[in-house]
């Protein structure tokens, strides 16, 4: 089924006039009666974050070292408060994303099936249950991943919990782990779905059996270094339960040509009317290096040669490599998922644990799957791997490195391969902010609005933590 968005007035219905710090419910809001809707929309502002280059919202492509900025350089130096960034994180996750999934979900759980649907109806709506679940734990592992302990148990129930306590990241995950190997059983084929407004998989449960899977393969990888038993049966259940092999199975979501449906890269670079973001030179350096031919999809050339500029110094756009034709480009998918990403989780479980097969084969796998992702010839990828082979002495370089150039169009994942790998070895800028004591950020402080509305429970959380602070880990991320 074509990815396709069926947008229009109901959109005005939903949860955009809701304040960022609020991670419940908002009483004002009028909802359409219709869960689909809701997973349409939800779905969008997930892929939207995850893909928008927005300084306002997703600064990990210059945290990641991708992107240099133009000329308002504060981002790239890690200021992120002067945009309250943080307040805008917290509100796509929990109310534009979390609030339209649970609120989908109470209509589900609602609806009275009339007489011809009763002996289907049990089955479709654990099918529909299923998925709106996996999007939620999907989202609350982008949380916590971000900031560490979260509002979770608590969350989404105003009436209850105006002031939702924050609960421990670790416990969260393991709580995501749960709840994700349910909903994938209680998937089954066959027995329908959503409509048109699962943009994703257009209702396919196979596709969404793997996703989940995937999903658990992921939540499984990122607790390696702190519950390895956990992590190694995560890992196992998910590669058993079938992850995603191909491209035809990633998860994207469709953006159109039309206004307000197209891709926001496309937004942020063209309708923005701005040349904001050119090539950061640590990441073209690195391509250059290594005679990668990635280099020629992610940016354009100037003259000939691919150029990035000093990370945290501005810059005239014409100077330097511009962002690859795809950025710029209206349909362009947005990345929730991909077979790159879980080749290199595959990769990564046979280097640590030896599940999976060999991880030299798999880092192979993975390298050639971001190849073919880009357009590039099998030959083309061959050429590269002989070049620069898996190194089992350094694993961590080999595959940290790999998914670095690999997740370019994925950086809210790239971030968490370089904070749980510690490879590339970026360096801060020298015009970093003080608040980030000379170092790369792995995490995002709490937003200004939980401490002025919600300000004992953050206090509360901020202590758990370690100190609300950019330098704070979150609590896989012990090396």
């Amino acid at each position: 089924m074509k990815n396709t968005i069926i947008f229009s007035s109901f959109l005005a219905l939903l949860l955009v006039g809701c304040t960022s710090d609020d991670v419940n419910l908002d009483p004002h809001v009028v909802y359409n009666a219709s869960p689909e809707p809701l997973i349409t929309y939800a779905q969008k502002e997930l892929s939207d974050y995850m893909t928008t280059p927005s300084v306002n919202e997703n600064n990990f492509r210059l945290t990641m070292q991708y992107w240099q900025e133009t000329t308002y350089v504060s981002e790239s130096n890690y200021n992120f408060t002067g945009r309250n960034v943080s307040n805008n994180v917290w509100g796509d996750h929990y109310v534009n994303v979390l609030n339209n999934l649970n609120k989908a979900k109470e209509f589900i759980e609602q609806y009275q099936p009339v007489p011809s649907e009763l002996s289907t109806w049990p089955a479709k709506k654990k099918n529909q249950l299923a998925i709106i679940d996996i999007l939620s734990v999907y989202t609350f592992q982008t949380l916590v991943d971000t900031f560490g302990d979260v509002p979770y148990s608590q969350a989404l129930n105003n009436d209850l919990f105006p002031l939702p306590a924050y609960d421990d990241d670790a416990k969260i995950y393991e709580d995501l782990i749960s709840r994700l190997k349910i909903d994938i059983n209680n998937l089954e084929t066959g027995k329908g779905t959503f409509g048109p407004g699962d943009i994703i998989y257009g209702g396919d449960i196979g596709k969404w059996q793997k996703f989940g899977n995937s999903l658990l393969l992921k939540l499984g990888i990122a607790i390696s270094d702190v519950n390895p038993s956990l992590a190694q049966s995560s890992i196992n259940t998910a590669i058993t339960g079938g992850v995603i092999t191909d491209e035809s199975q990633s998860g994207l979501f469709g953006y159109l040509a039309a206004t307000a449906n197209f891709n926001p890269l496309f937004e942020n670079l063209i309708v923005s009317g701005r040349d904001d973001f050119f090539a950061g030179k640590p990441f073209v350096n690195f391509l250059n290096t290594t005679s990668d031919p990635r280099v020629s999809k992610y940016f354009q050339d100037v003259d000939g040669a691919y150029i990035g500029q000093t990370i945290g110094v501005a810059g005239n756009f014409t100077d330097f490599s511009a962002p690859g034709i795809f950025a710029y480009t209206l349909t362009t998918p947005g990345n929730l998922i991909t077979h790159t990403e879980v080749a290199f989780y595959l990769a990564e479980a046979a280097a640590r644990f030896g599940i999976g097969g060999n991880p030299e084969i798999l880092y192979q796998n993975a390298v050639q799957a971001s190849f073919r992702e880009w357009g590039l010839t099998h030959q083309e990828a061959q050429n590269y791997l002989t070049a620069h082979p898996y190194n089992a002495g350094n694993w961590k370089k080999s595959i940290g490195e790999q998914a670095w150039v690999a997740m370019y169009n994925h950086p809210v994942v790239s971030w968490n391969f370089y904070r749980r790998l510690d490879y590339p070895a970026l360096q801060a800028p020298p015009t970093a902010i003080a608040n980030a004591d000379g170092k790369v950020p792995v995490r995002l402080q709490y937003p200004t609005l939980e401490a002025t509305t919600n300000g004992t429970n953050y206090a509360k959380a901020a202590t758990a933590i370690g100190g609300d602070k950019l330098t704070t880990k979150v609590f896989w991320d012990i090396h």
